[in-house]
């Protein structure tokens, strides 16, 4: 329960936040305090998705979702991802356009807000340290990730106060930005990589197959596929031909697959003679009936 409270804080935390740095940023002239504040609504909205969709994809399967919840996760992460982009292209074009034609800062009140913004997020970042699952840890790290992005604005709008560099201000913006885009990209790519299929970076599965290939009483495997709902939860489905009924051949096929990072394998066993290829429709209804016949 302790960890949904912190969530719940650190997300209001950052909400109310990231609306008072809009104003501050357009008060101060700062455009590299509106890209914190892009940042920091980001980050919100992460926090606020994973804790709602959290809740969601925590749900036992149903009838409905046979597989379960799981991937409300990554939905909710698509659209974070997406806001954050949209987001983060608007203040670069901002600051572009600020280097182009510099306008007015008011570094007192730049300072003010960044030494606020520091604050804030260092006590968000303690209020969510103690996080044990995932996603909090993915919190926390957004949460120190604003603290850096607000020690950046404040030592800009220092240097500034006193060098009178303006395009120091833009140049700041773009490179938040930038590193905000970067790994929105990355996630984006992760969370497609997730709905389109794709097995699961930490397993080969040209591996898995030379492994089961091995085995004593294997003799060709028809089918291997490997699929993730979700960043824990790896799926496989493995149709194999064998010769001879080695009686632990199930439970060392399974070892292999957990062994490798599967967390819910199916294993389908045929014997030598038998199709279990999901393609030969025809054929295998024609069997059917053959083996109604003979039963």
């Amino acid at each position: 329960m302790n960890t949904k409270r912190n969530i719940l804080i650190a997300f209001l935390l950052n909400l109310i936040f990231s609306v008072f740095e809009f104003f501050g940023g357009i008060i101060s002239g700062s455009s590299a305090i509106l890209s914190d504040a892009v940042h920091d609504l980001g980050d919100a909205l992460s926090i606020g998705v994973s804790f709602f969709l959290e809740r969601k994809s925590k749900r036992e399967a149903d009838e409905k979702y046979t597989f379960g919840y799981t991937r409300y996760s990554i939905l909710g992460s698509i659209i974070t991802t997406l806001v954050l982009l949209i987001g983060s292209c608007l203040v670069v074009y901002g600051a572009v356009r600020r280097l182009i034609d510099p306008s007015e800062i008011n570094y007192n009140e730049m300072i003010l807000f960044a030494v606020i913004g520091v604050v804030v997020n260092l006590s968000a970042a303690l209020i969510t340290r103690k996080g044990e699952s995932l996603n909090q840890r993915a919190v926390n790290l957004h949460m120190l990730e604003d603290v850096l992005g607000w020690l950046v604005v404040l030592a800009a709008a220092i240097i500034m106060r006193f060098t009178d560099i303006t395009y120091l201000d833009p140049l700041t913006s773009i490179a938040i930005s930038l590193f905000i885009i970067y790994h929105a990209l990355l996630n984006l790519k992760s969370s497609f990589e997730i709905l389109l299929g794709k097995c699961p970076r930490s397993i080969n599965s040209q591996n898995v197959k030379s492994e089961l290939q091995k085995l004593d009483g294997v003799n060709e495997i028809k089918l291997l596929q490997i699929w993730s709902l979700d960043e824990n939860n790896v799926c496989a489905i493995l149709k194999l031909t064998y010769d001879h009924a080695n009686s632990r051949l199930k439970d060392e096929i399974r070892n292999i697959l957990i062994g490798s990072g599967v967390t819910q394998p199916t294993i389908e066993l045929l014997d030598e003679n038998e199709d279990g290829s999901v393609y030969h429709f025809k054929t295998e209804q024609n069997e059917l009936h053959h083996h109604h016949h003979h039963h």
